[in-house]
């Protein structure tokens, strides 16, 4: 049975991130951006905190600066007030601890799948032969040993973000943001990658940021989902999921599951949060 709870310290992670110290903080966030047509209020005065290991994703409506708070955290763009703090240092700028993975895999067309992945070490001027072990062994976990040679052209939608996620965890970050990056791909293939990224993130320890609009899929992948308000986006609620790894697509049928989805869509909806009354097992299911 699949129990959801509310408390901070409720939030089971395999990775121990529950006792982990704080990794990354957002303080009193605010964004506004220019426009030919005026400001555009992006944040507000947002606050949050990731653990070490922890495996966030960020949900709201549409527009709400979900991917305004993600580049922000990631060093790309500023704030206009307030800070992304990691290590206890501020972000400033891209660092190289901090890797993103986008909702396209953006893979150079002209170069085939191991010329795409050395990418990241010809920019950052890494002598690519130390991590090139682990390249293959991750090449291996995600199904993509023997493909090496492939152009983009040569790959699915899915195998193109594979790539991109090895692409990625190649120079070992030990923060990954990842902007909506299942968004694109059909349904089962979603269910595939859900299922990889979750157990990438188990193998790995990684600590990962992760948007989506999909309210299952965060629910899924996540030991705390973050809602946040329409724009300007403020913190509705943070809901700490307490399911058992490593979860199963059989899973988002329970009861408890649903439940949960519901509570989150209603939070969506509505900028704040209020309980729901559980429906009985058979509702839940018919």
């Amino acid at each position: 049975m699949i129990h959801a709870t509310r408390h901070p310290a409720a939030s089971a992670s395999p990775n121990g991130a529950v006792d982990a110290p704080v990794l990354m903080a957002v303080d009193h966030a605010t964004k506004y951006y220019k426009t030919q047509t005026g400001a555009v209020h992006a944040l507000e005065d947002l606050s949050l905190q990731i653990r070490e290991g922890e495996f966030v994703c960020i949900l709201g409506p549409s527009g709400c600066g979900k991917s305004t708070l993600l580049w922000a955290m990631s060093g790309l763009h500023d704030l206009t007030s307030g800070q992304v703090v990691l290590h206890g240092a501020p972000v400033t700028a891209p660092r190289p601890e901090i890797g993103m993975i986008f909702q396209d895999a953006n893979l150079l067309p002209w170069r085939n799948l191991w010329q795409n992945i050395m990418f990241p070490f010809e920019i950052k001027k890494l002598d690519p032969k130390p991590f090139e072990p682990r390249i293959h062994q991750l090449l291996k976990e995600v199904g993509l040993a023997g493909f090496e040679k492939k152009m983009p052209r040569e790959l699915s939608g899915g195998m193109q973000q594979r790539a991109s996620i090895v692409r990625c965890l190649s120079y070992d970050p030990g923060v990954i943001l990842m902007d909506e990056p299942f968004g694109a791909l059909d349904a089962f293939t979603r269910d595939e990658m859900n299922l990889l990224i979750q157990r990438l993130w188990m193998d790995t320890g990684k600590t990962i940021i992760f948007v989506t609009h999909n309210v299952s899929e965060a629910i899924f992948l996540a030991d705390q989902v973050v809602v946040l308000t329409p724009r300007p986006g403020r913190l509705a609620h943070i809901f700490p999921i307490d399911l058992p790894r490593p979860r199963t697509v059989e899973m988002t049928f329970e009861p408890d599951f649903i439940h949960l989805v519901r509570e989150i869509k209603m939070t969506i909806e509505t900028g704040r949060y209020a309980p729901l009354a559980k429906v009985g097992r058979a509702a839940a299911q018919g």
